[in-house]
């Protein structure tokens, strides 16, 4: 069964400084039809605006994922971690027991536009850390790329939850197939781009979940990129 998110159809808010599109129910943004699937819990589409961004603030007992499409993001937390996430990394935080963090479009001129993702974790109470690396296009552009994991398989990033993060780049005709073993799902989200899923069209934003199949054949219409999710 796949059930399709469509961009157009994701909850939204333009700050000035931010642009934002939630896929599932976020802040003031409340749909009870989409509060999460499995332990994906939030898949924002943010752009910021140059040297605008998010102050300290703080989180708890969460995986957070952030996925920069184009530009790039500082992000400082209060472990002392000071990074740059430009396009191709892999940056994972674990929240776990309290921390804080900003990130910023240290940009003058130009946006950056990203994806906030959060994963639920196995449990509460992880001691905070952070992790991030950066993945070649090559090791992309027609295959699946694990980029986070619970045991950091493959050079992958390391989260507290039986969830694993896949990223692709299609060419036009270029696909990819990912198999769901029995009592696993999958969501898919089409970052750039159009793909056809399992024969159905998704188009840059658009979402799907995917229960009871087999496999997940994606293959692209356009130049897309895509991140796909293993969840249990």
């Amino acid at each position: 069964m796949i059930t399709l998110r469509r961009s157009n159809q994701r909850g939204a808010a333009n700050h000035g400084w931010l642009d934002t599109h939630f896929t599932f129910s976020f802040d003031q943004y409340y749909d009870p039809r989409f509060m999460g699937f499995r332990s994906l819990r939030v898949i924002n589409e943010d752009r910021v605006a140059p040297g605008q961004g998010f102050p300290f603030h703080p989180h708890r007992d969460m995986e957070i994922i952030t996925y920069v499409l184009e530009g790039a993001l500082e992000h400082k937390d209060s472990l002392g971690t000071g990074s740059i996430i430009r396009p191709g990394d892999g940056q994972r935080m674990s929240a776990g027991t309290g921390i804080r963090h900003s990130e910023f479009n240290p940009s003058k001129t130009d946006p950056v536009h990203l994806l906030q993702i959060w994963i639920l974790p196995d449990q509460k109470g992880h001691e905070p850390s952070y992790e991030q690396k950066s993945f070649p296009e090559s090791e992309k552009q027609g295959k699946l790329r694990l980029i986070a994991s619970p045991d950091g398989a493959e050079g992958s990033v390391t989260i507290h939850q039986d969830a694993r993060l896949y990223v692709s780049l299609l060419a036009s005709g270029e696909e990819v197939r990912h198999r769901l073993h029995n009592g696993r799902h999958a969501w898919l989200q089409v970052a750039k781009g159009t793909v056809e899923l399992n024969g159905q069209q998704l188009n840059q934003g658009d979402g799907a979940a995917i229960s009871n199949e087999p496999a997940v054949n994606v293959r692209g219409k356009e130049d897309a990129e895509i991140l796909l999710f293993d969840l249990a």
